[in-house]
């Protein structure tokens, strides 16, 4: 059921095709899948060219960060810009210019020539990807029915676990036998297939009201949620205490302040505030926030665990947490997921889901260090059957909670959750595994910030080990950290979830 919020403006009735869905909604979500693949692989493609690239095109550690950042900081930026977009000028004339800009992007990034030519064409792939990371979701909602759309939804979400999983291995797989401007020329055969397919088959559907553009609220909406993305960027490198990242921090708080103040008074706002008191958005917005924070902070002090303490190098590292991602997969190519939905209800099913995802990570911080690998790899098994249930069931509530006119902007809040979510999984289960381990190795007469410093700094064997202990230790309680974390999360979306479907219910003897 779609909710109604407090000064949405009617529903207009949508372009695309309606009940039972549209006829070849199945072959329209497989191309989709395709543009938002090529989307998530950029995302990790490029740190396994770093070697390359700092050789070939003389490029300084700085430019290196650059190279990776600027494609995820303008798209981070601009996803909600992009979803109002796509809602008022059409999805499907939005999609195919992210796919066009997207292309563009690709083969002026592989055919780039200096670092700074390699920066901007990053950067116009980031625009591109916001379309798309945007439009993809809205079709989806668009050209599926209530039946089905969970089911449409969890395949989606599935290319976001094969997306992280695969960038690296292609990556990998591209430069044994090319140079590195063949990750990005790979992205264009896929870019045309999709333009050619999105044209001949996906529907227009807009919002047809003909608001007038919320120029003033995307321009701030885009500087706000840049200088966020930056200072999440910039605290692992910089530290999060840093002038940089504080400054950076302040300005997107500032600027997301003065963003909500405009939408609540503008009379054609590109996001309507009111969403926030729908108990069905707000539940589904934390379980979102949450569930991202549990996996990638998860995944931060995995690979540092992998390859400080068992000793794995980076690619063997890589290939120990695709069994994450490739339990996602599964689930939600079986549909597990979809047919638990309706028996459970989205408020259990979501419950569950974060459940097993705050039980995988408790497994991997009690089984991890005592058992090695083969206790990471059932705690890495069940978080991802946790979020093969809860990332699904989130994403269709919070598609749910908003009315069809603004299906982009309701793709481009779940996504830039996410992203929220993502930095701050880092940032502070990094910080408390900093914590910890600092005050271990302090006490064991170590003094250094971090493990390659400790592990200098450490005279004898015997202070090496207590540092790796140390280490370990840290890793330990920043996971029961994190699955406390997730488990709340889930429990509190669950609730508001259940308290807005009572809501919803009509009042016997009421009409």
């Amino acid at each position: 059921m779609t909710a109604t919020t407090a000064g949405s403006q009617p529903a207009a009735a949508p372009t695309a095709p309606t009940g039972g869905g549209h006829p070849q909604r199945w072959l329209i979500l497989g191309v989709i899948c395709l543009a938002q693949l090529t989307v998530l692989l950029d995302n990790t493609v490029l740190n396994v060219a770093i070697p390359s690239l700092t050789g070939e095109l003389d490029a300084s550690t700085s430019d290196v960060q650059w190279m990776i950042n600027a494609y995820s900081l303008v798209q981070s930026g601009l996803l909600l810009t992009a979803g109002n977009a796509a809602d008022r000028y059409g999805r499907r004339k939005m999609l195919l210019t992210g796919l066009a800009l997207f292309g563009l992007g690709s083969l002026a990034a592989g055919l780039a020539q200096s670092s700074g030519q390699l920066i901007a064409a990053r950067a116009g792939m980031g625009i591109g990807g916001a379309l798309l990371m945007t439009t993809t979701l809205a079709v989806v909602v668009q050209v599926f029915d209530d039946s089905e759309r969970v089911k449409a939804i969890a395949l989606w979400s599935t290319v976001s676990s094969l997306g992280f999983a695969a960038g690296p291995l292609i990556g990998g797989l591209v430069l044994d036998h090319f140079w590195w401007g063949a990750i990005f020329l790979i992205n264009i055969p896929v870019a045309l297939i999709g333009l050619v397919a999105v044209a001949a088959l996906v529907p227009e559907s807009k919002h047809k009201q003909g608001d007038r553009p919320d120029l003033l609220g995307a321009l701030l909406s885009t500087i706000g949620m840049t200088a966020l993305v930056y200072a999440i960027i910039s605290g692992p490198e910089h530290g999060w205490t840093s002038t940089r990242v504080g400054v950076s921090t302040a300005i997107g708080v500032l600027v997301l302040g003065l963003f909500a103040l405009w939408e609540l008074r503008t009379p054609h706002p590109m996001l309507d505030m009111h969403f926030f008191r729908n108990q069905r958005f707000v539940g589904a917005v934390a379980g979102t926030i949450l569930v991202a924070f549990g996996m990638t902070g998860s995944l931060f002090l995995l690979t540092q665990h992998l390859q400080f303490v068992l000793g794995y190098g980076p690619l063997d590292a890589g290939l120990r947490t695709a069994p994450l991602a490739l339990t996602v997969v599964v689930l939600n190519v079986a549909g597990v997921g979809a047919r638990l939905l309706p028996k459970l209800g989205t408020p259990w099913t979501i419950a569950l889901g974060m459940a097993m995802v705050a039980a995988g990570l408790a497994a991997i911080a009690v089984l991890g260090g005592a058992h090695g690998y083969g206790g990471m790899l059932l705690g890495l098994v069940v978080m991802g059957a946790g979020v093969a249930l809860s990332m699904p069931a989130m994403a269709n509530a919070i598609m749910s909670a908003i009315p069809p006119e603004k299906a982009g902007v309701g793709a481009g809040i779940n996504g830039t959750l996410a992203e929220f979510g993502n930095g701050l999984g880092v940032a502070v289960l990094g910080a408390v595994l900093n914590s910890r381990f600092a005050s271990l190795v302090t006490a064991a007469g170590v003094s250094a910030a971090s493990l390659p410093a400790a592990l200098a700094a450490a005279g004898t064997p015997a202070e090496r080990s207590r540092v790796a202990d140390a280490f370990a230790t840290g890793l330990e309680t920043s996971q029961l950290v994190g699955a406390v974390a997730v488990l709340a999360g889930g429990l509190l979306a669950a609730l508001l979830l259940r308290r807005a479907e009572r809501g919803d219910r009509p009042e016997p003897g009421r009409a």
